[in-house]
Formats: C-alpha cells, structure tokens, sequence
C-alpha cells in the first residue's frame, strides 16, 4: 500500500519500508512509478528505503500549472523536510536521475551520497529537444497508451525482448496509469533542463553512475561524462531497464556504493 504525504499543493505518494542507519530514496524513470523497484528494495535489506512517485506519476497527484526538474526536486526536498530526512542517499532512475542531480545541487547538504541510474547531467540536444515534442503529439493524438506501446521496448536489452517479455508488459502496465496531462509536462521540463555537469564535478559526496551496455535511450557516454573521480559501473545485460532486467546486479552496485562508507 502507498502512502501519502502532502508537499504543497498535492500530494506525493510513496513506501517506506526497512530499517537501517542508512537511508536510501529511490526516483523512478518517465511514466513510471515506484512499482519500477519491486525487484530492487527487497535486496536493499540492511537499509530504510524510501520509494517515491515523482508528480504526475504513479499514484502522486500535481497541480494545474507548467512545471520544471527544479519543482520536482524542490517535491523531493519538501518530503524529505516533512520526514525529518538528512545525510540520506538518493538514486533516480532516467528521470528520476535529472531530478536526483537538481535536488544534489539545491540541497546537496541534505545528501550522504547520490547516484545515477540510466541517466546523465547533459541536456537535451537539439534531435532530442525535437523528439521531445513529436512525443507530446502522440499524446495529446493518440493517448498514453499508444504512447506507451511504442516508447517501453525501447527501453529493454533489444538482444532479449523474448526472455523480458514479462517485464516488459509490466512496464507497459505502469506506463499507462501515467496521467497524460503529467507526462506531457514532465516532456517539457525534460526538454528544458539545463547543464548539471559541474553538479557530479564538484560533488562534496559520493556519486555512483551506472550504465547499461544496451542502453539505447542514454548510451553509456553520456552517462560517463565527467565521471573522472566517481563510482562507475556498466550492467552488461541491461538496456536501459536494469530495475527489471537485472535487478540483483543492480541491488548489489547500490549495497556496495552504501557500504564504501567514505
């Protein structure tokens, strides 16, 4: 069952679920939810880990206006506020590593160590910035769940669609209950994002950045740059899914990331 915790205007939903000295919030992808890491909380078993729907997505709600990465990060911070949340470790996921990145460079004080999963500090180039809005014409045309059908298996390991077939329909199934409205916005604040490459380059705290090696949405380039003194590592099976392609690789590269303690 998720919980709610109101942050302004609406009400963001989430799981809190462990115990442990370490913290760990974890920020889903685009049209996804916290039901993205059903595979990966239960291996995180020494820490109190907290899932979040970002708003607009999953079950949190949002408000009528255009919003920015910063409005989502400043949800993130509003929550962690109302918890009484600090030194804790924060992982997103795609869009939930944009949203990672604002919240490290607003509150990076609040944060023990960040990462990035699937996801890169760069901003959209022209041809995504274009891609950006042929996807807010199929929504707005065709629905989410037209969107949804084209965009998911895209996002898997194309060498291995027959094996994730299962994986696949479940995130489709979650990509559905994404309210349009939410993922149109959430388009144009992706679209808008700035730069947050100095964010990883002067980071007082630890970062982790994985990769998958059949990512065809961020190739892992993009999420190495400027990756010179953090943690890296590349999920040799993934696309750009390992919450559900290889979720025990993935737990295992947080646990160890945690555990370095530095």
């Amino acid at each position: 069952m998720m919980e709610k915790q109101h942050v302004g205007e609406f009400d963001l939903a989430f799981q809190d679920r462990g115990e442990g000295e370490d913290i760990v919030i974890l920020l889903h992808g685009f049209c996804g939810s916290s039901a993205y890491w059903q595979e990966v909380v239960p291996l995180l078993d020494s820490s109190r880990v907290i899932t979040i729907d970002l708003r607009g997505h999953g079950e949190s709600g949002m408000n009528d206006s255009p919003f920015s990465i910063e409005d989502m990060a400043k949800d993130i911070h509003y929550f962690m506020d109302q918890k009484q949340l600090d030194n804790v470790y924060i992982f997103g996921h795609s869009l939930g590593g944009y949203v990672t990145l604002a919240v490290a460079d607003l509150y990076g004080e609040k944060l023990k160590g960040f990462g990035l999963i699937h996801s890169t500090a760069l901003p959209d180039n022209e041809v995504a910035k274009e891609k950006r809005l042929k996807s807010i014409e199929v929504i707005k045309e065709k629905g989410m769940n037209a969107f949804v059908d084209e965009l998911v298996p895209k996002l898997f390991n194309p060498h291995k669609m027959k094996e994730l077939a299962s994986e696949i329909r479940l995130a489709k199934e979650i990509g559905n209950e994404t309210s349009p409205v939410g993922a149109v916005e959430t388009l144009k604040a992706m679209r808008n994002r700035k730069d947050r490459s100095h964010v990883i380059q002067n980071s007082n705290t630890p970062v982790l950045l994985i990769a998958g090696e059949h990512d065809q949405i961020i190739p892992k380039e993009n999420v190495f740059h400027e990756a010179a003194h953090t943690h890296t590592r590349v999920l040799s099976e993934s696309g750009h899914m390992s919450l559900l392609e290889e979720p025990e690789k993935l737990a295992y590269t947080l646990k160890e990331f945690i555990n370095k303690k530095q």
